[in-house]
């Protein structure tokens, strides 16, 4: 590969990795509320609703079932109104952190289930409020599952963005089908698919390592 093209490489893979890790922040931030809010309010729950949690499933269910593809489609109006553009990087943040928050709500879900009832339900005979049941039990108990799932999250943000350069969003994936499948370049796709490869094996390693350290089981 020539100089050029390795600085078209590094500078696409600044923009995967700045897609990646705002629409990952978001949905971090978004998602892993709308999880507790899934398991309080579910039948049994500490704060239980029937309404909110059918509802609030309902809609996380209804954004989870449209591809990526659809929904980054769908979602150029609001895109341009928000960003004033459906092109380039911060044009595919919108979509991917959409599509990101409710997959990342029902994967903290399950492991906020997991928790131990038995645990939850002692706190609660102690006379612990609900706010300081999900402080000091729900979420310290299910972090190896929640940081667990935010890295497949981030793989899966990865995949997206990728995905997103189909429409013009930068990132590796816009490199890859410009220059490797449109000008027949094997070089660029070689290289786009190695770094790929890399970056999910190194995001994975980190995270393994992280749930290790967090996990009290071992």
């Amino acid at each position: 590969m020539s100089p050029v093209m390795i600085d078209m490489l590094l500078n696409a893979l600044g923009e995967t990795l700045l897609m990646t890790a705002i629409s990952g922040l978001f949905s971090l931030v978004a998602g892993l509320p709308l999880g507790l809010i899934l398991v309080i309010t579910s039948p049994g729950g500490i704060a239980e609703h029937r309404g909110v949690h059918r509802v609030l499933g309902l809609i996380i269910n209804g954004f989870r079932s449209l591809p990526f593809i659809i929904l980054l489609v769908a979602l150029i109006p609001f895109t341009r109104f928000l960003v004033g553009t459906s092109l380039g990087t911060w044009a595919a943040i919108v979509p991917l952190s959409i599509t990101a928050t409710p997959y990342f709500a029902r994967v903290a879900e399950v492991s906020l289930r997991d928790v131990d009832r038995g645990l939850i339900d002692a706190v609660r005979a102690m006379g612990a409020s609900k706010l300081r049941i999900v402080w000091e039990v729900l979420i310290p108990e299910a972090l190896p599952g929640i940081v667990s799932g935010f890295v497949v999250t981030l793989v899966a943000l990865i995949g997206a963005s990728a995905m997103a350069g189909a429409i013009g969003a930068g990132g590796l994936g816009d490199l890859a089908i410009r220059y490797g499948y449109q000008r027949f370049e094997t070089s660029v796709m070689i290289a786009v698919i190695a770094v790929l490869i890399v970056l999910v094996c190194g995001i994975q390693f980190v995270g393994d390592r992280l749930v290790q350290r967090i996990d009290k089981r071992h």
